[in-house]
């Protein structure tokens, strides 16, 4: 996942680990003064969720004589500090994760340690995660977070227009024809999705409809200019021509906030903002291909928690990441994170919240699909080109042809 669940605002780092080789020296000398094994742990979060963070750091170290945990909030400079550390060897013992295609290199695989908490531990986990938390059939992160995309309307704007809300079984036709209800009948537009969106995201609506960027060997021919492929986008081209879609800068989270839109598609990012604003929506899944036979699936934007592989105090580092994956931290992070526990979405009553129970839904019908980020090694270069691609089909001054474009991108 994107680090979107925790980069909407950074600050900058102002206390550095010196990240040469060093570092781990000190960690050993500080393990003798006291008997205590110190443990860094890296955060990419700031402000109030580290201090939120640090509570829960600060309990542990009370709860473990023999172990000392000290956070270190990289925030915005999380990806370049960790990558210096790995490269230097002096990797904080414990990071959150999320770019498992680019350092699972430098983690530890996490296998062995999850077979001896038994198998209720894992299963306790909503499967879909562990997929985004592994590589090459080998885990190295913890799920500590996730957000799937859904689908979010605008109460008021249906009432206008007087028609029906949005249910977890729409279609993609049901959003279209509300879409051109909503722009006939009120002054907002039906339906806003990004005008250069980002591949990672964009391929939710491929495996929604059957098909996928590329094949398991990587290769785009044959795959991201498929049939089912080019439906996806000459839909959305088709939304956006006939004039009751529009195509955003961003995400389109402004123009719904402003009234502007009535629908768009995102993560749960945004509620807490649509709070604050007193807005009037509704959370429903995304909506079904009608000819696919399936149901909408999502993308998931997660985040995890992993152990350096050149930690030398690996069974110590466990027993944090244990704490910090177990109820009680899930419970405690509730505001900063979905919960990824099944017992605690239970116990919590999550799945009776209306706002949040469509994420659980679009995360259980989300099974089984990998990302091409995780299939193609070039994946940040091809990224790029993809998304240049895809602002040509869907920016208003180009529109370009869909087939023309589909199969200039599978010769990247």
């Amino acid at each position: 996942m994107k680090r979107k669940l925790a980069v909407l605002c950074m600050l900058s780092l102002t206390a550095v680990t010196v990240l040469s080789g060093c570092g781990g020296s000190k960690t050993n000398q500080d393990t003798a003064k006291d008997g205590k094994t110190k443990i860094r742990f890296a955060s990419w979060d700031v402000a109030e969720d580290v201090d939120r963070q640090q509570e829960l750091v600060d309990k542990f170290n009370l709860a473990h004589d023999d172990i000392e945990v000290t956070l270190e909030a990289y925030g915005q400079d999380f990806d370049t500090k960790i990558s210096a550390g790995m490269g230097s060897g002096d990797t904080p013992d414990v990071m959150y994760m999320w770019n498992y295609p680019s350092y699972y290199q430098g983690l530890e695989p996490l296998g062995s340690f999850i077979e001896k908490e038994g198998e209720s531990y894992k299963a306790n986990f909503y499967d879909t995660l562990w997929n985004y938390n592994s590589m090459d059939g080998q885990i190295y992160g913890i799920p500590i977070g996730f957000t799937t995309h859904t689908l979010f309307y605008n109460k008021d704007l249906f009432q206008e227009a007087g028609i029906s809300e949005p249910t977890n079984d729409w279609t993609w036709d049901d959003l279209q024809q509300a879409a051109k209800t909503i722009s006939e009948k009120t002054s907002a537009k039906g339906f806003a999705f990004p005008m250069k969106p980002d591949p990672y995201d964009f391929e939710m609506y491929l495996w929604s409809n059957g098909a996928a960027y590329c094949d398991k060997e990587g290769n785009l021919e044959g795959n991201i200019n498929s049939k089912e492929s080019e439906e996806v986008f000459q839909m959305f081209q088709d939304m956006e021509k006939e004039g009751y879609a529009v195509a955003t800068e961003k995400s389109g989270t402004d123009e719904f906030r402003s009234g502007a839109v009535a629908m768009y598609v995102y993560g749960a990012w945004s509620i807490n903002s649509l709070k604050e604003d007193g807005l009037n929506y509704g959370v429903v899944a995304i909506p079904a291909f009608a000819n696919a036979g399936k149901d909408s699936v999502s993308i998931l934007s997660s985040s995890g928690i992993s152990i350096s592989k050149d930690s030398k105090n690996k069974e110590a580092a466990w027993e944090f990441v244990k704490f910090w994956t177990n109820e009680e931290s899930n419970k405690a992070r509730i505001g900063l994170e979905l919960p990824v526990l099944s017992s605690v979405v239970e116990s919590e009553k999550i799945m009776d919240q209306p706002e949040y129970a469509p994420f659980y839904l679009m995360l259980e019908q989300s099974t089984g699909y990998t990302s091409a980020s995780f299939i193609i090694k070039e994946w940040s270069e091809l990224s790029e080109k993809l998304s240049l691609s895809f602002e040509e089909v869907f920016n208003p001054s180009s529109l370009q042809s869909v087939p023309d474009v589909l199969n200039s991108a599978a010769q990247k």
